[in-house]
This record gives structure tokens, C-alpha cells and sequence, in this order.
């Protein structure tokens, strides 16, 4: 069986490198100005903080809480080291979490295999 998304990673890292590159350059036009830098922080301090508490918000109702909550995070790291710090270990724990889930189901499905023959 072939993988379809076998490829995904090495599209994604290329993607990411293009707008790393262009955000470099950007932030670098941005830090020439001080009262701009100032201003620009501001606002990505503002905008991220209230995306993590939209998402804070709908968490437990139906939707995509946890997202709004990353996507928060993910922008409020692009000036912050504690909120990539934080944005890092969460996707740790999905992760590990996805992996015991994925194992826990397929456990699960061998046993109820097991219990049918």
C-alpha cells in the first residue's frame, strides 16, 4: 500500500522555509522603527491573547476550540519565546496523547477480532 501523504513533510518544511524567509525580512523592516516595532507587538499581543481566550472559551462546546487555542498560540509565539515554549510542549502532548489513543483503539479492535473467531 502506497502512502498518499508520504510526501506532505518535505512540502510542508519547504513551505514554511519560503514564509520564514519572508517573515524575517519583514520583522526585519518592522524592528528599523521603534514606535512601529512597539505598535506591531501591541497588536500581536492583543489579537493572540484573544484568539487563546475565544478558544479557552469554546473548548467545551462542539467545535474547534482546541485549534482556535493553538492558532492563538502559534501567533502569539511569533513574538514571544514562553507562548513557543508553551505551543511546543502541547503539541508534544497531542501528540503522545494521539499515539496512546491510536494504540488504545487498536488493542481494542484485535480483541474484539479475537472474541469473534
Amino acid at each position: 500500500m502506497v502512502d498518499p501523504y508520504a510526501d506532505d513533510a518535505e512540502r510542508a518544511h519547504r513551505l514554511s522555509r519560503r514564509v520564514a524567509q519572508f517573515m524575517e525580512r519583514w520583522r526585519g523592516r518592522i524592528r528599523r522603527r521603534p514606535w512601529l516595532n512597539t505598535v506591531y507587538k501591541v497588536l500581536v499581543t492583543t489579537f493572540g491573547g484573544l484568539i487563546v481566550v475565544i478558544g479557552l472559551i469554546l473548548v467545551p462546546l462542539p467545535g474547534p476550540g482546541w485549534l482556535i487555542v493553538f492558532i492563538g498560540l502559534t501567533l502569539l509565539g511569533t513574538e514571544y519565546h514562553w507562548a513557543r515554549r508553551l505551543l511546543g510542549w502541547l503539541r508534544r502532548v497531542l501528540a503522545r496523547f494521539w499515539e496512546r489513543w491510536n494504540m488504545w483503539r487498536a488493542a481494542r479492535r484485535a480483541k474484539r477480532e479475537a472474541q469473534a473467531d
